[in-house]
């Protein structure tokens, strides 16, 4: 587990930036857009305190995080329509909690398949970042 001294969430590491783009905050965390596209619109919805498990959470902490990760999916589904969307907290070397929100679409990369984290195969122009960020924004 990373303290959080090395935590790329707390201490803005640049790797951050390499993997990512901050959206926005929201209630109780933040919104990242992962550069890695294959899976159009895929976001981290990252908690705000390092070092926490889900299950450490109080009632309303939880409730106010899932609350975050809901707005993101609707915001998701609203802006790129996808067949599924899939949700994901996965951190086995990351003491950081966040969620992975993955749209998935019928005929699309890895439609019915584990998804991969990153599979280094599409990557988007400034522009289209930047309009994939404001569809995403405008359906907060």
């Amino acid at each position: 587990m990373s303290p959080k001294s090395e935590c790329l969430y707390c201490q803005h590491l640049p790797v951050l930036d390499e993997l990512m783009i901050k959206i926005a905050d929201l209630g109780v965390s933040q919104l990242f857009l992962f550069k890695e596209q294959s899976h159009p619109g895929r976001c981290n919805v990252v908690y705000k305190d390092h070092g926490v498990e889900f299950h450490e959470l109080t009632d309303e902490q939880r409730n106010a995080f899932m609350a975050d990760v809901s707005r993101v999916g609707k915001a998701i589904q609203k802006a790129f329509n996808p067949d599924k969307i899939n949700y994901g907290a996965f951190a086995d070397t990351l003491s950081h909690l966040h969620m992975h929100i993955v749209p998935k679409y019928q005929g699309g990369y890895n439609f019915g398949g584990v998804i991969e984290m990153n599979p280094k195969k599409t990557y988007l122009t400034e522009e289209q970042y930047k309009e994939t960020i404001e569809k995403i924004k405008a359906n907060l």
